[in-house]
């Protein structure tokens, strides 16, 4: 076991979880949680060592991301936001703005969350227009999490006249070019502080920028981004195996286990072929949704009241359905829900 995990572990049971049912009721995640993950380490998980990172690989990183996420997913899907910063930020052409930010971003000291989605749809609701200095942003980020928790957003806009996304760092609070900011109220995680952004001329300054990608290469990159996300989803089975023990179901308990434990070995032996990682996404997810819906059930009545974690594992599960999704998982949990109601 690495030290990472180590730490993840102990933060996971001394800090998350006791905290995960009261996050979840008032809507907020405790600045001394992001202060612990900072001090341990975890802000920096995907830097360079010479810029304080631990010097971890991918695997460690998951397994990292699944044992917090099996304590209190809403914390460690806001934090998750910020390693999109960082890895731009390190694998940038800019350097100047690297050696700005980067060990600040990895230490924590500067936190960051994401907001490319806007480039995702064919056709793009970003936009981006050269003018003098930089860029004109324009358009419509419709999920953007951690508002008024970090401080910096990494967001993408399209280029119609080069066929590039363009992206970079902008201060992550309202002001000239941000038109509209609009909070979501969410089924779950809504302590993430997710709102909708509209950008209308939002100045992007050329020395803010991280890169700037050919649009089908950028989205192809993103693909390696389903199997980190599906370690939210993991992390629900854990737990909600864990609910079916302490209901005196431990045979289905090991059953999730067993089947979240083969799933993750397909879906890794998998990673060299990016047009699978969609399917093995959404199976991921449904499986999530089975192991929780089971926690429920065997919880029985208790299970609906709002204190109880069964109810708030249930509804995370479905938020792990379709966050941070893509059409093509969508499309893949669409079809594994139609055969499911075929065969029944």
């Amino acid at each position: 076991m690495t030290e990472m995990l180590q730490k993840a572990l102990k933060v996971a049971d001394e800090v998350l979880l006791p905290a995960a049912s009261e996050v979840d009721r008032t809507g907020r995640i405790p600045d001394s949680h992001f202060q612990r993950l900072a001090e341990d380490g975890f802000f920096g998980l995907v830097a360079p060592v010479e810029f304080g990172g631990p010097g971890g690989d991918f695997a460690g990183f998951l397994q990292v991301i699944e044992t917090l996420a099996s304590a209190c997913l809403t914390t460690t899907f806001t934090w998750l936001q910020h390693h999109g910063v960082v890895m731009s930020l390190a694998t940038t052409p800019n350097v100047e703005l690297r050696d700005k930010y980067l060990r600040r971003a990895a230490s924590g000291q500067l936190r960051g969350g994401g907001a490319f989605s806007g480039v995702i749809p064919d056709p793009p609701r970003v936009n981006a227009t050269r003018t003098t200095g930089g860029w004109s942003l324009s358009g419509d980020v419709t999920f953007v999490s951690g508002w008024g928790i970090v401080d910096v957003l990494h967001v993408s806009a399209y280029d119609a006249a080069s066929g590039d996304v363009v992206s970079g760092l902008i201060e992550a609070r309202a002001g000239k070019g941000i038109s509209k900011v609009q909070p979501l109220d969410l089924v779950a995680a809504q302590a993430s502080n997710t709102v909708r952004l509209v950008f209308d001329e939002l100045f992007l300054a050329d020395e803010m920028v991280t890169t700037r990608a050919n649009r089908e290469a950028y989205i192809g990159g993103l693909a390696i981004g389903l199997r980190v996300d599906s370690c939210l989803a993991f992390g629900l089975i854990q737990r909600a195996a864990a609910g079916l023990d302490s209901a005196g179901q431990p045979e289905m308990a090991e059953a999730f286990r067993a089947a979240a434990a083969e799933l993750r070995t397909r879906f890794d032996d998998a990673l060299q072929d990016m047009s699978s990682l969609p399917h093995f996404r959404a199976e991921t997810s449904a499986l999530a949704v089975q192991a929780c819906n089971a926690f429920v059930v065997a919880a029985g009545g208790r299970a609906l009241l709002q204190s109880h974690d069964a109810q708030r594992l249930a509804r995370e599960s479905l938020f792990t359905l379709v966050v941070a999704s893509r059409p093509a998982v969508k499309s893949a949990l669409l079809e594994k829900l139609a055969a499911a109601g075929s065969a029944g």
